[in-house]
C-alpha cells in the first residue's frame, strides 16, 4: 500500500533540489528534467550550478550555503515568483568526512550537524508555509543507511542522517493529512565525491544514475522510505532488528573494525 500519492508524470512540475552540484542530486536532476520537469538547482558552487542549467535549457541556477537560512528562504521566495508554486523538494545537500571517537574532530563534527541537519531544516522553513497553503507537494529528504544504527568511521555522519530519518518520520506524521507527501531516501554506497573519501571496499557500489532512477522509481510507487540497493540495504534492516550485543559482534566481525 503507497503512503504517498504516486508520483508519475513530471510534465511542468516545479521541483526544487538542494544540493544538485553534483553526485545524486545533480543525477536526480538530469532525470527530472529529461521527463519534463521544471527544474530549480541550489547548492554552494555556483559554477557548478551554470554548467547544469547551460546543458538543460529551462532549469534555473539558485546558488545558496545551506547554512545560511536567509540565503535558503531568499532562493525559495525567487521560486515563488518565477513559478507561483512548488511540487517537490528534495533536500540532498551533505557533508561526509570519515570520522572515530578516537580522532574526534569537534569542528567537523558541528560542520555535519549544520549542513546535514541544520540546512534540511532552513529549507523546510523556506517551503512548508506555501506548501500548506497550497494543500499540495511533496518533500523528500536524502538520509542514508548510515543512520540506521552505529557504525565505525561514521561517528560524525551517521548521527545526522538518524536525524533526518526522525525528522521525516514526524513530518509524514504531521503533513499526511494536510495533502502533503513527505519521503526519505536511504541509499547506500554511491560512487559520488563524498564516498571517494572512503578508504575501504564499499559493497554493492551504484552509480549516481542508477540512485536517481532507484528514487524516481520510489517516488512512482508511492514509498515513502526509499532505500536502495535493496542486495544491501535489507541486509542493513536485517542487522537493525538484533539486540546490541549480537549487533556490536556483527559489525566488528563484518568491517573488522
Amino acid at each position: 500500500m503507497s503512503l504517498n500519492p504516486p508520483i508519475r508524470d513530471w510534465q511542468g512540475q516545479v521541483v526544487w533540489l538542494v544540493g544538485a552540484s553534483s553526485g545524486i542530486g545533480q543525477a536526480i536532476a538530469h532525470a527530472l528534467h529529461a521527463r519534463g520537469a521544471k527544474v530549480r538547482v541550489s547548492a554552494r558552487s555556483e559554477a557548478a550550478l551554470n554548467t547544469f542549467c547551460s546543458n538543460h535549457p529551462g532549469s534555473v541556477a539558485l546558488p545558496l550555503d545551506v547554512t545560511d537560512a536567509q540565503q535558503v528562504r531568499a532562493a525559495f521566495d525567487r521560486i515563488k515568483q518565477g513559478d507561483g508554486r512548488i511540487d517537490l523538494m528534495l533536500y540532498c545537500a551533505g557533508h561526509y568526512h570519515p570520522m572515530r571517537a578516537t580522532s574526534f574532530d569537534l569542528a567537523d563534527a558541528l560542520r555535519h550537524q549544520r549542513v546535514n541537519v541544520d540546512g534540511a531544516l532552513h529549507a523546510l522553513d523556506a517551503v512548508m508555509p506555501t506548501m500548506l497553503r497550497q494543500g499540495y507537494g511533496h518533500i523528500s529528504l536524502v538520509a542514508s543507511v548510515a543512520g540506521y544504527r552505529g557504525l565505525p568511521q561514521s561517528l560524525a555522519y551517521g548521527p545526522t542522517k538518524a536525524a533526518l530519518q526522525h525528522l521525516a518520520d514526524t513530518l509524514y506524521l504531521d503533513l499526511h493529512e494536510q495533502g502533503l507527501g513527505v519521503s526519505v531516501i536511504n541509499p547506500g554506497f554511491v560512487s559520488t565525491p563524498l564516498t571517494q573519501k572512503n578508504d575501504f571496499e564499499m559493497p554493492a557500489l551504484l552509480t549516481p544514475d542508477q540512485a536517481a532512477e532507484a528514487t524516481l522509481a520510489g517516488w512512482a510507487q508511492g514509498r515513502y522510505e526509499i532505500h536502495f540497493p535493496k542486495r544491501f540495504t535489507l541486509w542493513l534492516k536485517l542487522l537493525q532488528l538484533l539486540p546490541h550485543r549480537l549487533y556490536f559482534w556483527a559489525v566488528r566481525r563484518v568491517t573488522g573494525v
